[in-house]
């Protein structure tokens, strides 16, 4: 059984985006959103590495947040922090789609 450290590694992208968020802004709203989608993404990840065809979570957790930040970085123009977790939320969503009709390996 194979790690998802992508999914682990994006989890954690969002979890600090919301970290740094608190820190720099005093955005508490940042840190709760930060850190909810973060940990509902980091056990998309922890579903994944159980079951690789077990998707969805994770890709509903990268679907919304390309929705929200996408909107975000569309409005204001910043590539920080919304670009940026919008551009890997993209990412995410692609790779998680490739996933879901990926055909099973033998052993």
């Amino acid at each position: 059984m194979a790690v998802d450290w992508v999914g682990f590694g994006y989890a954690g992208l969002v979890a600090s985006g919301g970290l740094l968020g608190y820190v720099k802004a005093g955005s508490v709203p940042s840190l709760a959103a930060g850190l909810l989608f973060g940990t509902v993404a980091g056990f998309g990840a922890y579903q994944i590495t159980q079951d690789p065809k077990n998707v969805w979570l994770s890709l509903i957790a990268s679907g919304a947040l390309t929705g929200i930040m996408g909107m975000r970085f569309y409005n204001s123009g910043k590539f920080m922090p919304a670009g940026l977790v919008a551009g890997a939320s993209i990412l995410m969503l692609g790779r998680l789609g490739l996933k879901l009709f990926e055909k099973p390996h033998k052993s």
